[in-house]
């Protein structure tokens, strides 16, 4: 799962970090990263989905009035 970035013959160091970081968020390493540090229990992942289940529907609803 590495990310490689080719610099173009255009492009300047801050836009390659600039790609390099927009490519880190849009594959989420730092959200998976921070998913693995700590152990979560089953049951806590459970509650974690139907928590946002619930948070999805709350918001459709509010939308759709």
């Amino acid at each position: 799962m590495s990310i490689i970035i080719k610099a173009g013959p255009n492009d300047t160091s801050d836009s390659v970090i600039r790609k390099f970081q927009k490519r880190v968020v849009l594959e989420k390493v730092v959200q998976e990263y921070r998913d693995r540090a700590f152990h979560k229990k089953d049951s806590e992942k459970r509650q974690e989905r139907l928590a946002e289940k619930r948070r999805k529907i709350m918001r459709a609803k509010r939308y759709n009035q």
